[in-house]
């Protein structure tokens, strides 16, 4: 049984046993306090002394209460040492805390399998102040993990409600096993036709069906690992100069994706007539059109949309003077 459902069980069968003594001993002819008074010391075994001379029949009535209760009692103190010592109270208290902090969650993101690639998205995600929670099978794995986390199996729909799927904004499936990664992928589409899903694979045929599965985009890092290897090995300036950007902390520079709201003023003007660069000092090096097709490098004639996407290079005080103009 639950260590702490067993707890709540025998405390109420302590009180309901207080009660039991209390309300006898007010049938015998005890005031209210003389009876509670009399009743916690004899289920305690205290024994002080007799608040008033007993009755044959209250002597009968006491002995049965010392059996009944302080069985309870002691059994009550077992438990609740048991609880301690194992860590179970605390572990289950833990546990409650951290199913309220997932349940407030608003836009976070879920990151499937606790390897090193999902160590490495969450960190990295952890860096740019996103809210995480991590599914794992493994309790070693989890141990002493900094972020919210559930033990669990992903392929059980409940451990992803348990994450807060209803309210997430992405999940990163990033499990060992193609497979998993694709019943994930399957399981939390069905549930949420607006979730962005980003899946690993470990070869270009589970890609393909990742993407049918209904994932948004499919990586496989060791292919993305290796690309990166052979730029550095080619373009090693390019190739610092994107990952320092993308991904060190210390460089003040970022490169973002901003997408233009409805209200937006920027809607209907070209790149010259927004004067980005003039105004917010950030630069545009590449536009999504609405359609899906990419720009890269666009021209000052190029016009702004709704919905279009802005791939911006800024400081981060240049990147909100840009989301600013993005969703007035």
């Amino acid at each position: 049984m639950n260590p702490l459902r067993r707890l709540s069980r025998v405390v109420l069968a302590f009180v309901l046993v207080t009660i039991a003594g209390t309300i006898g001993y007010l049938v015998l002819g005890f005031g209210f306090l003389d009876a509670l008074y009399q009743t916690v010391t004899t289920i305690t075994t205290v024994g002080f002394r007799e608040v008033h001379p007993l009755t044959p029949l209250g002597q009968v009535f006491t002995m049965v209460l010392i059996l009944v209760g302080a069985g309870t009692a002691f059994y009550l103190f077992g438990v609740m040492l048991e609880a301690l010592i194992d860590g179970h109270l605390r572990h289950r208290l833990e546990r409650r805390r951290m199913d309220r902090q997932i349940d407030r969650m608003r836009g976070h993101v879920i990151v499937c399998g606790w390897g090193r690639v999902g160590r490495s998205t969450a960190q990295y995600l952890s860096s740019l102040g996103k809210p995480i929670v991590v599914i794992d099978r493994d309790p070693e794995r989890l141990r002493g993990i900094e972020f919210a986390h559930i033990l669990g199996d992903v392929t059980d729909d409940a451990v992803l409600h348990a994450a807060g799927l209803e309210h997430a904004y992405a999940l990163i499936a990033a499990l060992d096993n193609d497979a998993d990664n694709v019943y994930v992928t399957l399981s939390s589409r069905s549930q949420r036709a607006d979730l962005v899903i980003i899946a690993r694979a470990r070869n270009d045929s589970s890609k393909s069906i990742l993407l049918r599965a209904g994932a948004n985009r499919a990586v496989n890092p060791q292919l993305i690992g290796g690309r990166r290897m052979a730029a550095f090995a080619l373009q090693p300036n390019v190739a610092e100069f994107l990952d320092v950007v993308m991904h060190e902390d210390a460089l003040e520079y970022r490169i973002e994706e901003i997408t233009i709201g409805a209200q937006s003023p920027l809607i209907g003007h070209t790149l010259t007539d927004a004067a980005l660069r003039r105004t917010t000092g950030a630069l545009v090096i590449g536009i999504r059109a609405s359609s899906g097709r990419f720009i890269a490098n666009p021209t000052d004639d190029t016009r702004i949309h709704a919905d279009t996407i802005l791939i911006v290079l800024g400081t981060p005080a240049q990147l909100n003077a840009v989301h600013t103009l993005a969703m007035c």
